[in-house]
């Protein structure tokens, strides 16, 4: 059995930033999904949007120039290109519900094959419940797409036949970015997009349990 080498979360982020096209105007979601931003290439003109309320951030502040008076949504020190605005958080989320986002790209707990989203509550009892602007930009986006571990810890897939935890929206997600492969979500089930160096379909489809589509 051959070996292979998952994507680390730098270089997953540099392949959903291959995928943006020019001119799109994107929402990248809290935690891993905002290390896209870094990888976006500069002849490109990306839009990105935070749902506190920016549009035109640039890349991670470099360690000693944060201004922790711009944040994104997750708290974090952004940065903010030229022509870039900022703006009250009602009109953010118009944005969101409107149809205005070409594409957001958000972290899940789980992500079924025809394209469910659980990605805010575990269901856990004594868990506060953090659902944020989740709801709004799976479902406003005009594309979802979701940047993930394959595997739990406990070595399961979050790429399930059906989700157990609580929705996030349903048949919303069109693409999968993983650290062992990319796929996509569609009402007929899961369709193979690319995979890591030494790893095969039928291994892929044994770590997650369900027929992928090559």
């Amino acid at each position: 059995m051959s070996e292979y080498k998952r994507r680390t979360k730098q270089e997953l982020a540099l392949r959903v930033a291959q995928d943006i096209p020019d001119g799109a105007y994107v929402n990248l979601g809290i935690g891993q999904p905002t290390l896209v931003a870094n990888f976006i290439p500069n002849e490109l003109e990306v839009i990105l949007h935070s749902e506190n309320g920016i549009l035109g951030m640039g890349p991670a502040p470099k360690e000693g120039n944060e201004d922790f008076d711009l944040i994104n949504a997750g708290k974090q020190p952004v940065t903010l290109l030229d022509g870039g605005a900022f703006f009250h958080h009602a009109d953010s989320f118009a944005m969101m519900r409107g149809g205005h986002l070409d594409i957001c790209v958000l972290g899940a707990f789980q992500v079924s094959a025809t394209g469910d989203l659980a990605n805010w509550s575990t269901g856990e009892p004594g868990s506060i419940p953090a659902v944020g602007g989740a709801m709004d930009l799976a479902i406003g986006a005009k594309q979802t797409w979701v940047m993930m571990d394959l595997l739990t810890k406990k070595g399961e897939s979050k790429v399930v036949k059906s989700c157990t935890y609580p929705l996030t929206g349903l048949g919303c997600v069109k693409r999968i970015y993983s650290d062992l492969a990319t796929l996509e979500c569609t009402p007929n089930g899961l369709k193979l997009i690319d995979l890591v160096e030494g790893l095969d379909i039928s291994r892929l489809e044994s770590l997650i349990g369900l027929p992928i589509k090559a």
